[in-house]
Protein backbone atom coordinates (compact mmCIF):
# COMPACT_ATOMS: atom_id res chain seq x y z
CA UNK A 1 0.00 0.00 0.00
CA UNK A 2 0.93 3.32 -0.54
CA UNK A 3 2.38 5.76 1.81
CA UNK A 4 -0.82 8.13 3.07
CA UNK A 5 1.08 11.72 3.88
CA UNK A 6 -0.81 14.35 6.49
CA UNK A 7 -2.42 16.42 3.97
CA UNK A 8 -4.17 13.32 2.26
CA UNK A 9 -5.87 12.61 6.19
CA UNK A 10 -8.94 14.27 6.56
CA UNK A 11 -10.99 14.66 9.89
CA UNK A 12 -14.84 14.20 9.74
CA UNK A 13 -17.12 17.01 11.41
CA UNK A 14 -19.01 15.65 14.49
CA UNK A 15 -22.69 16.34 12.78
CA UNK A 16 -21.29 14.65 9.67
CA UNK A 17 -22.12 10.93 8.88
CA UNK A 18 -20.31 8.90 6.21
CA UNK A 19 -20.75 5.71 4.24
CA UNK A 20 -18.57 4.26 2.08
CA UNK A 21 -19.20 1.01 -1.06
CA UNK A 22 -16.01 -0.29 -1.50
CA UNK A 23 -17.58 -2.39 -4.28
CA UNK A 24 -18.80 0.46 -6.74
CA UNK A 25 -15.91 2.84 -4.67
CA UNK A 26 -18.62 5.61 -4.06
CA UNK A 27 -19.28 7.49 -0.63
CA UNK A 28 -22.33 8.90 0.76
CA UNK A 29 -21.63 12.21 3.04
CA UNK A 30 -24.75 13.13 4.63
CA UNK A 31 -26.05 15.36 7.40
CA UNK A 32 -29.15 16.65 8.91
CA UNK A 33 -30.30 18.72 6.25
CA UNK A 34 -28.66 17.48 2.96
CA UNK A 35 -26.44 14.24 1.46
CA UNK A 36 -23.93 14.24 -1.35
CA UNK A 37 -22.42 11.63 -3.65
CA UNK A 38 -18.82 11.28 -4.76
CA UNK A 39 -17.81 8.46 -6.70
CA UNK A 40 -13.81 8.07 -6.28
CA UNK A 41 -10.71 6.71 -8.90
CA UNK A 42 -8.61 5.90 -5.26
CA UNK A 43 -9.71 3.81 -2.38
CA UNK A 44 -10.52 5.40 0.96
CA UNK A 45 -9.29 4.23 4.69
CA UNK A 46 -12.09 4.90 6.94
CA UNK A 47 -11.23 4.70 10.80
CA UNK A 48 -14.83 4.96 12.45
CA UNK A 49 -13.22 5.47 15.94
CA UNK A 50 -11.16 8.21 14.86
CA UNK A 51 -13.39 9.56 12.14
CA UNK A 52 -10.58 10.44 10.06
CA UNK A 53 -10.83 9.27 6.11
CA UNK A 54 -7.19 8.19 4.60
CA UNK A 55 -6.98 8.68 0.91
CA UNK A 56 -5.02 6.11 -0.93
CA UNK A 57 -3.23 6.09 -4.40
CA UNK A 58 -4.11 2.84 -4.70
CA UNK A 59 -6.74 2.93 -7.85
CA UNK A 60 -10.09 1.36 -8.27
CA UNK A 61 -9.24 -0.27 -11.77
CA UNK A 62 -6.31 -1.01 -13.66
CA UNK A 63 -4.82 2.56 -14.98
CA UNK A 64 -2.41 2.78 -17.89
CA UNK A 65 1.32 3.58 -16.71
CA UNK A 66 0.61 6.76 -18.12
CA UNK A 67 -1.92 7.96 -16.26
CA UNK A 68 -0.69 5.75 -12.86
CA UNK A 69 1.47 9.05 -12.80
CA UNK A 70 -1.42 11.00 -12.40
CA UNK A 71 -2.68 9.51 -8.98
CA UNK A 72 -0.33 11.84 -6.55
CA UNK A 73 -2.57 14.81 -8.53
CA UNK A 74 -5.85 12.71 -8.30
CA UNK A 75 -5.57 11.60 -4.55
CA UNK A 76 -4.53 15.80 -3.61
CA UNK A 77 -8.08 16.62 -5.62
CA UNK A 78 -9.73 14.06 -4.01
CA UNK A 79 -8.64 15.00 -0.78
CA UNK A 80 -9.88 18.71 -1.54
CA UNK A 81 -12.59 18.08 -2.94
CA UNK A 82 -13.73 15.78 0.76
CA UNK A 83 -12.83 19.27 2.42
CA UNK A 84 -15.16 21.29 0.75
CA UNK A 85 -17.81 19.11 0.70
CA UNK A 86 -17.47 18.64 4.31
CA UNK A 87 -17.01 22.39 4.74
CA UNK A 88 -19.95 22.98 2.70
CA UNK A 89 -22.80 21.01 4.90
CA UNK A 90 -21.63 22.36 7.83
CA UNK A 91 -21.75 25.77 7.11
CA UNK A 92 -24.20 28.23 5.06
CA UNK A 93 -23.13 30.56 3.22
CA UNK A 94 -24.60 34.44 2.24
CA UNK A 95 -23.91 37.02 -0.50
CA UNK A 96 -25.83 40.28 0.21
CA UNK A 97 -27.00 42.82 -2.92
CA UNK A 98 -27.78 46.02 -3.19
CA UNK A 99 -30.27 48.22 -5.66
CA UNK A 100 -28.62 51.47 -6.02
CA UNK A 101 -30.17 53.82 -8.04
CA UNK A 102 -33.85 55.74 -7.76
CA UNK A 103 -36.52 53.10 -8.74
CA UNK A 104 -34.34 49.92 -8.54
CA UNK A 105 -36.56 47.64 -6.37
CA UNK A 106 -37.01 43.80 -5.16
CA UNK A 107 -39.66 41.76 -4.37
CA UNK A 108 -40.30 38.33 -2.85
CA UNK A 109 -43.15 36.32 -4.59
CA UNK A 110 -44.29 33.36 -3.52
CA UNK A 111 -46.52 31.38 -5.34
CA UNK A 112 -47.22 28.28 -3.54
CA UNK A 113 -44.25 26.44 -3.14
CA UNK A 114 -42.23 28.39 -6.05
CA UNK A 115 -39.97 32.25 -4.97
CA UNK A 116 -39.98 34.24 -7.63
CA UNK A 117 -37.80 37.44 -7.36
CA UNK A 118 -39.29 40.54 -9.35
CA UNK A 119 -36.82 43.24 -10.30
CA UNK A 120 -38.04 46.65 -11.30
CA UNK A 121 -34.60 47.59 -12.81
CA UNK A 122 -35.43 50.90 -14.85
CA UNK A 123 -36.51 49.09 -17.94
CA UNK A 124 -39.47 49.62 -19.57
CA UNK A 125 -40.56 45.74 -18.28
CA UNK A 126 -39.79 44.13 -15.06
CA UNK A 127 -37.90 41.26 -14.27
CA UNK A 128 -38.74 37.63 -12.75
CA UNK A 129 -36.19 35.46 -11.49
CA UNK A 130 -37.84 32.00 -10.43
CA UNK A 131 -35.41 30.90 -7.45
CA UNK A 132 -34.06 27.62 -6.90
CA UNK A 133 -35.14 25.38 -4.01
CA UNK A 134 -32.22 24.71 -2.37
CA UNK A 135 -31.16 28.54 -1.70
CA UNK A 136 -33.19 30.73 0.49
CA UNK A 137 -34.11 34.90 -0.40
CA UNK A 138 -34.82 37.80 1.93
CA UNK A 139 -35.61 40.82 0.97
CA UNK A 140 -35.38 42.44 4.72
CA UNK A 141 -35.90 46.49 2.41
CA UNK A 142 -36.85 46.94 -1.00
CA UNK A 143 -33.57 47.61 -2.11
CA UNK A 144 -31.23 44.85 -0.43
CA UNK A 145 -31.45 40.66 -0.95
CA UNK A 146 -29.67 38.07 0.75
CA UNK A 147 -28.76 35.10 -0.84
CA UNK A 148 -28.39 32.11 1.27
CA UNK A 149 -27.46 28.30 1.32
CA UNK A 150 -25.36 25.49 1.34
CA UNK A 151 -23.16 25.81 -1.40
CA UNK A 152 -20.66 28.04 -1.71
CA UNK A 153 -19.89 28.15 -5.72
CA UNK A 154 -24.02 27.95 -6.12
CA UNK A 155 -24.45 31.32 -3.65
CA UNK A 156 -22.09 33.17 -5.55
CA UNK A 157 -23.32 31.69 -9.25
CA UNK A 158 -26.88 32.75 -8.58
CA UNK A 159 -25.28 36.27 -7.17
CA UNK A 160 -23.99 36.88 -10.11
CA UNK A 161 -26.98 36.28 -12.42
CA UNK A 162 -28.73 38.07 -10.47
CA UNK A 163 -25.97 40.94 -10.88
CA UNK A 164 -25.99 40.50 -14.29
CA UNK A 165 -29.46 42.04 -14.93
CA UNK A 166 -28.09 45.20 -14.03
CA UNK A 167 -24.22 45.68 -13.81
CA UNK A 168 -22.98 49.05 -12.18
CA UNK A 169 -22.52 51.59 -14.26
CA UNK A 170 -19.40 53.52 -13.62
CA UNK A 171 -20.37 57.22 -14.46
CA UNK A 172 -23.76 57.29 -11.82
CA UNK A 173 -22.71 53.89 -9.77
CA UNK A 174 -26.17 52.45 -10.34
CA UNK A 175 -26.56 48.75 -10.86
CA UNK A 176 -26.97 45.63 -8.34
CA UNK A 177 -23.64 45.56 -6.59
CA UNK A 178 -22.82 42.91 -4.21
CA UNK A 179 -22.57 44.48 -0.64
CA UNK A 180 -18.51 45.05 -0.07
CA UNK A 181 -17.96 45.96 -3.84
CA UNK A 182 -16.87 49.58 -3.98
CA UNK A 183 -17.22 51.00 -7.59
CA UNK A 184 -14.78 54.03 -9.10
CA UNK A 185 -16.75 56.65 -10.63
CA UNK A 186 -15.61 58.28 -13.98
CA UNK A 187 -15.76 61.63 -14.45
CA UNK A 188 -18.67 63.10 -17.06
CA UNK A 189 -17.44 65.33 -19.50
CA UNK A 190 -16.73 68.85 -18.87
CA UNK A 191 -18.17 71.80 -20.47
Amino acid sequence: MDKVTKRHIIKVPINISIYYCTQKNIILISNSFTQKLLKLKTKLIIQHSKKLIKITREPVVNFSNHEKKKLKSIQSTYAALLKQVFLEMSLFFCKKLNLIGVGYRVFLLNIGKIDILHFKLGHSHSIYFKAPQNLKFFCLKSNKLFIVGNSYSFVTQIAALIKSYKMPEPYKGKGILYATEKIVLKEGKKI
